[in-house]
């Protein structure tokens, strides 16, 4: 089965996610500065989180773009991707509304945490279908940023419990390492996907 339908899939979930995210922001009732003041943590909070949704698209853009073919694996591993994804709308409110308090902290990171896994095992999926001596194997190599992320979320996580900002910091940390995408697969599959 080609890739199409997935990507495709995927990019409307995704699209939907973002939007629901922006729905949660609410407009404040007055026209002072103070009022827009509160909105402060709610706003930083959907910046980090749309950035986040931005990176996962791009990759999965890549990532579908260096894969040949799909079978029903890759249907459910994708979906259970999309899953966690679509639970940034919830945990992003969450952590907004409440100033970065411990248990919205918490929450974020472990969904955060477990989309990165998610990822990753679509990701090992894919290459299961494609063969080890595939190309896109070969472009992937050893993964150090898909392997670090989670040790990153995993330590925000519990250092919530120490200091909500810290992790916060994390969170940040791994968006930064992960906004360039991922030049990988860009490079080695880029003319392979203008041929299709």
């Amino acid at each position: 089965m080609r890739t199409g339908r997935v990507e495709a899939f995927s990019d409307a979930v995704i699209a939907i996610v973002m939007t629901v995210m922006v729905l949660e922001l609410r407009v404040p009732s007055s026209t002072t500065w103070e009022a827009l003041r509160h909105l402060v943590p709610v706003f930083l909070t959907y910046v980090l989180s749309f950035v986040y949704l931005g990176i996962y698209w791009n990759n999965h853009h890549h990532l579908l773009q260096a894969t040949e073919r799909v079978n029903g694996a890759v249907l459910w591993a994708n979906l259970h991707l999309l899953f966690w994804l679509s639970l940034f709308p919830f945990a992003t409110g969450w952590l907004g509304e409440n100033h970065v308090a411990v248990l919205p902290t918490v929450l974020y990171g472990v969904v955060l945490l477990l989309a990165a896994m998610a990822y990753y095992v679509l990701q090992s999926v894919i290459v299961a279908e494609q063969g080890q001596g595939s190309a896109l194997k070969a472009a992937l190599g050893r993964d150090l940023k898909g392997k670090l992320s989670p040790v990153i979320y995993a330590t925000a996580i519990g250092l919530a419990f120490v200091s909500p900002w810290l992790s916060i910091s994390l969170y940040v940390v791994v968006a930064l390492i992960w906004l360039v995408p991922d030049r990988r697969l860009e490079s080695r599959f880029g003319e392979l996907a203008e041929e299709r």
